[in-house]
């Protein structure tokens, strides 16, 4: 265990909590803790590398957080000056861990598209411009990396810039997103549970599908049907179009992190994607 002076996270859990035992947890990274207290209620301490980061996250919590409520964890206690959140914990297996093919994985992607629904309604604006142009403005800082590590031939740049000219022109629905929602951040247990919100921001509101049709659905359309049924309504004509679009943001992105964190099975993802599209 780590003396409690060495570590803010736990620090904080005894500022707030008092005696805690730290409980492993082999899935959680490294600067994620879970913690139990002394009346055995389970807690997870996070401490972020970027102050953004944790800004973006607390503000996620206090802005929209009442819009999850049952499904979200909630803040306990913070240390601003170490980027250390202090949540409750749900208990429970993360989706990804659930077999494919399985029920269970079909009922976990019903639950999934039912609280997103509750998310995005609650907080969903009419189509607007503004929405594609930013998009188009941060995918095109994507490309220019990519094609600064030499990760794409002349062909695939001119295709992924144009699909950057489309969602420039493109009005769209926005709501506020998780940005990084997939099983490995679904909590199944009494209530489905939702965690990591430090990409929560106001986006298109297909972009929280995105990476479910590229990384799930493309091979399981039956999960996609099963999200739908939960959310409550299928993508609408325009948000099917641009789904081919938002691939693109899925490949570029996937290949210059896969590049920078030497992930060879992002890199191969984005190499995927991007074959797709092609």
């Amino acid at each position: 265990m780590i003396a409690p002076s060495d570590d803010p996270r736990i620090r904080l859990a005894h500022h707030f909590l008092g005696t805690v035992d730290i409980a492993p947890d082999p899935v959680l990274p490294p600067r994620v803790v879970r913690l139990v207290a002394g009346d055995g209620r389970h807690f997870i301490a996070k401490q972020h590398a970027k102050r953004d980061r944790y800004a973006g996250e607390l503000h996620a919590y206090g802005a929209w957080g009442v819009h999850l409520s049952g499904h979200a964890p909630k803040l306990v206690g913070r240390d601003d000056a170490a980027l250390t959140l202090l949540l409750t914990a749900f208990t429970g297996d993360r989706a990804d861990t659930v077999a494919p093919g399985s029920p269970e994985e079909e009922l976990a992607h019903h639950a999934a598209g039912h609280v997103l629904g509750k998310l995005h309604r609650a907080t969903s604006m009419p189509q607007g411009g503004a929405v594609g142009a930013a998009l188009a403005e941060r995918f095109q800082r994507w490309i220019d990396r990519a094609v600064h590590a030499d990760l794409l031939d002349a062909g695939e740049e001119n295709l992924l810039k144009d699909h950057a000219v489309i969602l420039d022109a493109s009005h769209m629905d926005s709501a506020v997103c998780h940005l990084d929602y997939q099983p490995r951040n679904w909590l199944l247990g009494d209530t489905f549970g939702i965690c990591d919100f430090e990409h929560m921001r106001r986006d298109a509101r297909v972009r929280d599908f995105a990476r479910l049709e590229f990384r799930r659905w493309h091979a399981a359309p039956h999960l996609r049907t099963a999200f739908f049924d939960g959310y409550g309504r299928p993508p609408n004509d325009t948000e099917r179009h641009l789904m081919e679009s938002f691939g693109a943001i899925e490949a570029a992105t996937a290949l210059v992190k896969g590049h920078q964190e030497s992930d060879p099975a992002l890199s191969a993802y984005g190499r995927t994607v991007l074959s797709r599209l092609t």
